[in-house]
């Protein structure tokens, strides 16, 4: 996979965890029990997808942009977008995008979680 550095990047960041959903082949990053972003696999173990949320008028941006931005991958395709792995999606954007979904679920949470999620309780 192009980025190799997303795991390292995400699980850097306050009240990550992350889980394997066998099901789907999924490597899910939450917060809480939130979903923020996912590595996707395809039936043969190779990771081809990274899905994360953003505002709908963001996604509709980038995806205009970017070929390799596309609506989220068996998500809402208005709030979730995919970038394909091996796709031409600078660095940069792509942790700009982990990072607004980021905060856009630490922001859905009541302030009571989010303090705690951040070792501010």
């Amino acid at each position: 996979m192009k980025y190799d550095w997303i795991e390292k990047y995400l699980m850097e960041k306050p009240g990550v965890t992350k889980d394997f959903k066998e099901e789907w082949r999924w490597t899910r990053y939450l917060l809480g029990d939130k979903m923020f972003a996912a590595v996707c696999q395809d039936d043969t173990g190779k990771e081809f997808l990274i899905t994360m949320k953003l505002n709908p008028v963001e996604g509709d941006f980038l995806r205009q942009q970017y070929e390799d931005i596309i609506p989220g991958y068996y998500m809402n395709k208005e709030h979730w977008n995919s970038v394909k792995t091996e796709g031409s999606v600078p660095d940069e954007v792509l942790k700009d995008m982990l990072d607004k979904s980021y905060h856009l679920i630490l922001g859905g949470l009541s302030k009571k979680k989010q303090k705690e999620l951040l070792g501010e309780a």
